[in-house]
């Protein structure tokens, strides 16, 4: 997680970003914010164009969690589990965990492949921001997608609750800033060898798991080997400063 002080945000703009909604919940604070100026209103004189592009974020706890400035790797965990499934399953079902600021459901709900598409979040903050807040620009239409299903609830919970009775061909997983990065402690077990126990149980056979983060973890990697997962290996994306963002991806054994 990157803190992130009014004066700075993380890709180096200056400019004071604009606080639009603040909760306080069970995992503790978060905060939406907006980037850039938003079209002033008709008649005001003011541009009817935003100066420049808008960008929204959200801050957990103080620290940056992700904007809406880029999402490519946030796309590449839906595109990579896709395509690590094996040739030929029909109408695969998907389990995204953190709804985020959209991307992924967007990506998913824009391949036809993909049947059904649950989004697990933990935080109703984001739900609404996504449902009658700003974030509906990107998830407006994947929300209205009848695959999709919303689910209010704890990723980690949801895991290991029903293992065997609810499974899916997919679990693509972005709540952390990665395995060696979690937001709260309590998501550290997500990545120990009893969370990916419950991720595995969760899969079908063949079924791949993807986990986004913020840095490569080849400690990460031996853990899923160590838990019985297969084709473990990482992709990754080029950002502007610092370690790419990457997706670790690991199959379940046929």
């Amino acid at each position: 997680m990157v803190p992130v002080t009014p004066a700075q945000t993380p890709d180096g703009h200056s400019a004071v970003p604009c606080t639009l909604d603040r909760r306080l919940g069970p995992y503790g604070e978060v905060v939406l914010r907006r980037r850039g100026a938003a079209p002033a209103e008709p008649g005001t004189g003011g541009p009817a164009q935003p100066v420049e592009p808008v960008v929204y974020e959200i801050i957990a706890n103080g620290c940056f969690l992700m904007d809406t400035s880029d999402g490519r790797s946030e796309r590449l965990l839906v595109d990579a589990a896709l395509a690590a499934l094996p040739a030929g399953r029909p109408r695969p079902a998907v389990l995204i965990g953190g709804l985020g600021v959209g991307f992924s459901l967007a990506r998913a709900a824009g391949r036809p492949r993909w049947g059904r598409i649950v989004v697990v979040e933990r935080e109703e903050a984001v739900i609404d921001w996504h449902r009658t807040g700003p974030l509906s620009a990107v998830s407006a239409d994947a929300l209205a997608d009848p695959r999709t299903e919303i689910l209010h609830t704890d990723l980690v919970a949801h895991l290991r609750t029903g293992a065997g009775q609810n499974t899916y061909d997919a679990l693509c997983l972005d709540i952390d800033n990665g395995p060696d990065w979690t937001v709260t402690e309590d998501n550290g077990s997500l990545y120990s060898p009893a969370g990916l126990a419950a991720c595995r149980d969760r899969l079908t056979p063949g079924g791949v798991l993807a986990v986004w983060s913020a840095q490569p973890s080849p400690a990460f990697e031996e853990a899923l080997r160590n838990a019985g997962f297969t084709g473990v290996h990482t992709e990754e994306i080029p950002v502007v400063r610092g370690v790419p963002d990457v997706v670790h991806l690991a199959r379940k054994g046929a």
